[in-house]
C-alpha cells in the first residue's frame, strides 16, 4: 500500500535513510522534517507492507527561472529486504501522480554516480539521462 507518511513512520524511514542510503542523520531530524512538511509544496509517500515501511519517496515542487515547473524527487529508497518487488516503481508512480495533481508535467531526480543499479531502475522507469554533473557544497 502506498500512502502519505505518518509521524509513526519516522523510525523506519530513519533506518532506511541510514542503512540503505548511507546518510548519517539523527532520528530527531527525520521527525522534525515530517512535522514541518509543507503540503502546499511537497509530499512524502511510503510503501507499507506486512505492517512495515518498505520504502519512501520525497517529492517537491521545483521552480527555477529558466524552465517550466518540475517535480523534484528529493529522496527515493527501498529497504534491501523489499527491493525488486515493485515498491520503487509504485513510489515513483505516487510521486508522478502527485506532480500531475499539482499541474506539473516534468519530473526530475539526481542520483549519485556510483549508484549504477539505481540508474538502471530509473531508465527502466522511462527517465532519461540528461547530464553528468558535480555537486558543490559549502558549510556556513
Amino acid at each position: 500500500m502506498i500512502r502519505k507518511i505518518k509521524f509513526t513512520d519516522c523510525r523506519e524511514v530513519w533506518k532506511i535513510c541510514t542503512e540503505e542510503m548511507g546518510y548519517e542523520c539523527e532520528r530527531d531530524l527525520i521527525e522534525a522534517r515530517v512535522r514541518e512538511l509543507d503540503e502546499s509544496r511537497e509530499a512524502v509517500f511510503v510503501a507499507e507492507t506486512d505492517s512495515r515501511i518498505a520504502g519512501f519517496v520525497h517529492v517537491e515542487k521545483y521552480k527555477v527561472l529558466y524552465i517550466e515547473d518540475m517535480a523534484n524527487i528529493l529522496g527515493l529508497a527501498v529497504s534491501k529486504d523489499y527491493q525488486c518487488r515493485g515498491f520503487g516503481k509504485e513510489l515513483l508512480q505516487a510521486a508522478e501522480q502527485w506532480a500531475r495533481d499539482n499541474a506539473i508535467s516534468v519530473i526530475r531526480l539526481n542520483s549519485g554516480m556510483k549508484r549504477t543499479a539505481a540508474h538502471k531502475f530509473y531508465r527502466a522507469m522511462d527517465f532519461l539521462d540528461e547530464k553528468d554533473q558535480k555537486r558543490f557544497i559549502k558549510r556556513l
